[in-house]
């Protein structure tokens, strides 16, 4: 490690915050907003935390599949110290009992109470495949995040059959014809929410990054295609999520890699959403397993007891089918979101956009199963993957010390670091403004594995608690975070003697890697096997 990278780290690492004396008869951090009055808590070290704010009326009985409704004004101060309950889901198990329906709160973190002036504001969307997953996950407490100067909100959205359920009679009640994305429309909710009250609290609402990690990187990226979500926010940050079609951790764990990657031509590459029929197709197969009668169901669909709903759709594919749920419902998304962003139309704004090294390692698989699964993705290309990828060696292939064994990196190439390069191609493109990135480091103690889905996270929240952490993992996270919310401030990472992280563009490709001695830049990520990829993508989408 460099000299200056060392000093650089001490210097983002070591920060001194002085306790603020709060006395007993000390009234609570109090703000007035969208709903009526709300109390939040002091922290330790200064600012506030307002946790358990609803941004619209519970999504329960009639409200059930439907958009958001603005909240109702509630009489006297709400308590907001506590956070609300993680929206409905089956996933992990043991968060059935701890979920609800009545789920869409956000929380605040402000650095400095009453706040001095206005900040860039970062606007966190949860990953969890869009079937679970909580914004009150430990990992993202927003506290240290917002020491760097910026204000942080989380909120929760609608997941599985709640959030991503599309079915021919909620087309048919809809205004706007459409049905699905409920969950999508929970977030532009909360966007909302954030344009109209977020100032109450220090921030600047014309100030917003949107950032995310897995499906919620997915769903930051496709918010950037929404009407619905323009003049909402301002830039992206996306960890491992791309507008193109991504697996999700239940089906990488249950399926062969074939049936994985979903190989028929297209698909993986360009088939980024499901069309309305088809969502409405899916709903209709799941209702009728619900006994709901092929007409006029809806009612009966409404009135069942969520654990009941939850039961139908154990497996998170028939919960929210392919892509995330996402839904082409000509309404939220007009068009595919990929093919708005091949075309140069997504929103005009920075991105920042990566993955890590290692993110998925699929289950055990064959050279044989890689070739077949090389000729169903590549057609006419897939000589090119199979040398690259030494997929006719009859000798198996080492693993690689960063990126894994051939399926590993096969897996991570097509379904996130490949798609990282297109989706920054396509919007540098445009005229806009694009920063890659690669996280290295591994968890300590999980070395073996590399650095797999999720890793960064705790890092870019700063959220290092456990004593298995070292000086050199806080030093990183410093340094992400100050990239991160330089990247909020300006649009740009670069500031504060870091490392110089250069823009993305299509000749040099550069970006940075967090590497464990920390930020390295570079250019052409993969290059080879990236570029084998985007000859791919023109090659499917040439007659389109």
């Amino acid at each position: 490690m460099s000299r200056s990278w060392l000093s650089l780290a001490v210097s983002l690492s070591i920060t001194t915050f002085l306790p603020v004396g709060v006395g007993l008869a000390d009234p609570p951090p109090s703000a007035s907003i969208t709903g009526g009055q709300v109390h939040g808590s002091v922290l330790e070290v200064g600012g506030a935390v307002f946790k358990g704010i609803p941004y619209a009326q519970p999504p329960v009985g009639n409200l059930r599949w439907r958009p958001p409704v603005a909240v109702e004004r509630w009489a006297g101060a709400r308590d907001a110290s506590a956070f609300g309950a993680p929206c409905a889901q089956n996933a992990g198990g043991h968060m059935l009992d701890k979920s609800s329906e009545d789920c869409l709160f956000l929380n605040v973190w402000a650095p400095d109470w009453p706040p001095k002036f206005r900040k860039p504001v970062m606007f966190w969307i949860h990953g969890g495949g869009n079937y679970g997953g909580t914004a009150s996950n430990p990992n993202f407490d927003g506290e240290a995040l917002s020491r760097r100067g910026v204000i942080v909100v989380t909120a929760n959205y609608r997941l599985t059959i709640f959030g991503f359920f599309a079915h021919p009679e909620l087309t048919h009640e809809s205004p706007h014809h459409a049905s699905g994305n409920y969950g999508l429309l929970d977030q532009i909710a909360a966007l909302r929410w954030v344009r109209d009250n977020i100032a109450k609290f220090g921030g600047d609402p014309s100030n917003v990054t949107v950032f995310g990690q897995s499906a919620g990187a997915v769903d930051a990226n496709v918010l950037m295609t929404s009407p619905l979500a323009k003049g909402l926010f301002e830039r992206v940050i996306a960890e491992s999520g791309t507008v193109t079609r991504n697996p999700d951790a239940a089906t990488l764990k249950m399926t062969a890699l074939g049936t994985l990657m979903n190989v028929k031509e297209g698909a993986v590459t360009y088939s980024d959403a499901s069309l309305l029929a088809e969502a409405e197709e899916r709903g209709a197969e799941l209702a009728s397993k619900l006994k709901a009668s092929a007409e006029g169901g809806l009612k009966y669909l409404r009135e069942l007891p969520a654990a009941q709903l939850l039961q139908a759709v154990a497996a998170p594919q028939m919960s929210i089918g392919p892509a995330n749920g996402v839904v082409v419902d000509g309404w939220v998304f007009p068009k595919p979101p990929a093919e708005v962003f091949a075309t140069g139309q997504e929103f005009r704004m920075p991105l920042l956009l990566g993955n890590n090294a290692r993110e998925r390692t699929p289950p055990d698989t064959t050279s044989a199963a890689l070739a077949h699964a090389a000729e169903s993705m590549y057609g006419g290309l897939a000589g090119r993957a199979a040398e690259l990828y030494h997929l006719s060696s009859n000798e198996p292939q080492p693993p690689d010390p960063l990126y894994g064994g051939q399926a590993t990196q096969w897996v991570v190439d097509t379904m996130y670091r490949c798609p990282v390069v297109a989706q920054l191609v396509w919007h540098a493109d445009a005229g806009n403004a694009a920063f890659e990135y690669q996280f290295d480091r591994a968890a300590p103690g999980r070395e073996n594995l590399g650095a797999v889905h999720g890793t960064e996270v705790p890092y870019v929240f700063g959220m290092l608690t456990s004593s298995v952490y070292s000086s050199a993992d806080r030093q990183i996270s410093a340094a992400i975070q100050q990239y991160w919310t330089n990247f909020a401030k300006t649009g740009d990472p670069n500031g504060q003697t870091l490392p110089d992280w250069p823009k993305f563009d299509t000749a040099s490709r550069g970006y940075l890697e967090f590497t464990d001695a920390g930020p390295v830049a570079g250019e052409g990520l993969r290059r080879p096997y990236c570029d084998l990829y985007l000859e791919n993508v023109k090659r499917l989408t040439a007659h389109r």
